[in-house]
């Protein structure tokens, strides 16, 4: 590869980021039906450049959820579970949903209307945290500290709290980080409930 080529690709790619990373940030603040013309115009780029990295709109929105799915999953993959306890694990699930709360709200809240695709990378996240989650609440039920419920109804009823609250912000921490104001209620509270 010639130099000029090397340069063009290196362009390219950073190109391609600057508009995964502008979808991200449009997605967050105005939704997922945000027109491509707008993220365009926030990226400072005409709008055909969107296409030539993004042959549709629904694969621009796949492609920063799969970077979602990555960068979250990564985070999650990094939960040491030998010695965690549940407090401990879900202190950790919050701190790196914290990272992308505004986007992640969006998300949930507007995810009946998004394509299969989105939903099942969604899906995917999930199943990493259920994977940790899992494997902590069967140790901790061994020892007879967690009551004896199935661990993906447990998960579902830690996901539903998260959800609720994220959807309901407004009501909970306005103006703020709902996330960042509740997290040590909403930990010690599902604790308390799953607790012998």
């Amino acid at each position: 590869m010639s130099n000029a080529q090397g340069k063009r690709q290196l362009q390219k790619e950073a190109t391609r980021e600057r508009i995964i990373k502008t979808a991200m940030a449009a997605y967050s603040a105005r939704g997922f039906s945000i027109p491509t013309a707008a993220i365009a115009e926030e990226a400072g780029l005409a709008h055909g450049s969107i296409f030539v990295h993004f042959p549709t709109r629904e694969i621009l929105q796949i492609s920063v959820l799969e970077r979602f799915a990555r960068e979250a999953g990564e985070k999650l993959h990094k939960l040491s579970v030998n010695d965690s306890n549940i407090a401990e694990l879900l202190y950790a699930h919050i701190n790196t949903l914290e990272d992308y709360e505004l986007f992640y709200k969006k998300l949930i809240s507007e995810i009946s209307s998004l394509p299969q695709d989105i939903k099942i990378l969604l899906v995917s996240v999930q199943s990493i945290m259920s994977h940790h989650f899992g494997i902590v609440i069967k140790r901790e039920q061994k020892t007879g500290t967690v009551k004896d419920i199935p661990a993906h109804i447990l998960f579902n009823m830690w996901i539903g709290l998260l959800h609720y609250y994220l959807q309901n912000s407004e009501m909970f921490a306005p103006g703020a980080s709902v996330l960042k104001r509740c997290k040590k209620e909403l930990v010690n509270s599902f604790v308390k409930l799953v607790s012998k």
